[in-house]
């Protein structure tokens, strides 16, 4: 008998090609099988889902877990989206790992340790044997590998591709935020970064962050981005789609902002990089701070934005709307000559950071017709699975494991999740508890001893094949 009968929904499955009325059922936690009109006599328990769209679980490829972001509260936000997997960009780990047996809420999280100086290196020159000892301590620890966050704290550019290389012969997985102490993160870093890479294995992090028109125009520099994933389809990405940013409103004791993105964003707006600048973006209402709202993080500007920022000695995350809308476009329909996506998924660099709108700004991409069904499903759900080397998620075969988003196509919302086969969000509700962290070997034994259940990939696989359209 089968555990659990999910019926009348649109379901959505594009590596089996099904778009259409379908049942599906739920036995020991995985998919045991989808069709018509499945009798519910089989089920101990069935769910009538009739006018509601069923997809295999979204997959978020780039979110930020870390209370450093804002709170703790990332995994209740992201499985309120409808959100059953997500790839944690930073950490810190610790933080992470730290929270998911309170706050885990049932998802699956996979978490990369960021490698930056003055932090998880002493300078912007760190030796071979420094790279080697951060990320095996890492991998130990539960990471399933390491992010170059160069966008904020750039090594040189022979550094970083010493550390892509470095990380692949751990068998780590291996992303970076573009830029070095050569060029930012816009297009001139992204130029580098795949350079760098050399044709390794890279995930590249939000393409259109490089895009915003700091260089060129923004159209110009969407097509070049483009163009630079077409000739290394090595470069595995995605590409987010809130027109906010994230960010740390945080200045040094002289005034100055300390992160080179609240800088660059400031600048952007016509203000000055310090705290003069913050405090006249905030009355001009440019930038939001990140609050707890009460169980989960929200965004406030204008003067009670600035008053928070001021009560908190403005060591508080922020936002600003920096991301316009045709680069995001572009990059989500833009394919390749044999079909497949250039841009392997769609990401929110949500979690704790308030913008967790897969559905809500993905959706509407399908409802202007610029993706299919099909294809939103495939950069939600299937593509990012095989990023992160997921064989049995991202799609409804029989015998893959029973991750489920259900939601509301006119309200563009969720209204169920399943992990494993268990409730994660119902009705409003988050109902899923604790977590599964996805690490390398190394670091389940640590995981599990931490109270947490640990599913082991091999970051070192070959991805498989892209999918076509």
């Amino acid at each position: 008998m089968w555990d659990l009968l999910l019926k009348g929904a649109r379901v959505v499955d594009p590596l089996n090609h099904i778009d259409g009325i379908r049942d599906v059922a739920i036995e020991n936690g995985v998919i045991a099988e989808v069709g018509v009109d499945l009798p519910g006599g089989q089920a101990k328990v069935v769910e009538d889902y009739t006018g509601y769209v069923l997809q295999p679980g979204i997959i978020d490829s780039h979110v930020h877990l870390g209370e450093m972001w804002g709170s703790p509260y990332g995994f209740k936000m992201l499985a309120m989206a409808g959100v059953t997997t997500c790839l944690d960009m930073a950490g810190p780990l610790d933080n992470v790992l730290k929270n998911i047996p309170t706050y885990g809420s049932g998802i699956n999280a996979a978490i990369l340790q960021y490698a930056s100086p003055p932090f998880t290196f002493k300078t912007n020159e760190p030796t071979k044997a420094e790279m080697d000892a951060l990320i095996d301590e890492s991998m130990k620890g539960g990471a399933l590998g390491v992010k170059l966050l160069g966008g904020h704290y750039p090594l040189k550019p022979q550094v970083s591709s010493l550390l892509i290389k470095t990380a692949l012969e751990h068998g780590a997985y291996i992303a970076w935020h573009a830029g070095t102490s050569e060029h930012g993160s816009n297009i001139e870093g992204m130029r580098e970064a795949v350079e760098m890479s050399k044709g390794n294995f890279l995930h590249l992090a939000h393409i259109n962050a490089y895009c915003r028109g700091a260089i060129r125009s923004e159209v110009e520099e969407t097509q070049e981005a483009i163009e630079l994933l077409l000739a290394n389809d090595h470069i595995h990405c995605e590409s987010y789609i809130s027109p906010r940013n994230g960010t740390r409103l945080t200045c040094f004791e002289n005034g100055e902002v300390q992160s080179k993105v609240t800088g660059n964003c400031l600048k952007r707006f016509g203000f000055t990089a310090d705290k003069a600048g913050i405090e006249g973006a905030f009355k001009a209402n440019k930038v939001w701070a990140v609050y707890d709202a009460g169980g989960y993080s929200d965004l406030v500007t204008g003067e009670e934005g600035l008053a928070l920022w001021k009560s908190c000695n403005s060591d508080v995350g922020g936002s600003f709307n920096v991301n316009p809308p045709l680069p995001r476009i572009m990059l989500a329909q833009a394919k390749r000559p044999d079909g497949s996506f250039v841009v392997d998924g769609i990401s929110t660099d949500g979690g704790c950071i308030p913008r967790n709108v897969i559905l809500e700004q993905g959706l509407s991409l399908v409802r202007l017709d610029v993706l299919t069904m099909s294809e939103f499903v495939a950069k939600t759900s299937l593509n990012p699975a095989r990023m992160l080397r997921l064989d049995n998620k991202g799609h409804l075969s029989v015998g893959a494991d029973a991750d489920i988003t259900i939601f509301d196509l006119n309200a563009q919302k969720a209204v169920a999740s399943f992990v494993n086969g268990k409730t994660i969000l119902k009705d409003g509700h988050v109902h899923g508890t604790n977590g599964t962290v996805i690490c390398t070997a190394q670091g389940a034994d640590a995981v599990r001893a931490m109270g947490i259940n640990a599913l082991v990939v091999d970051p070192g696989k070959p991805v498989a094949e892209r999918m076509k359209f």
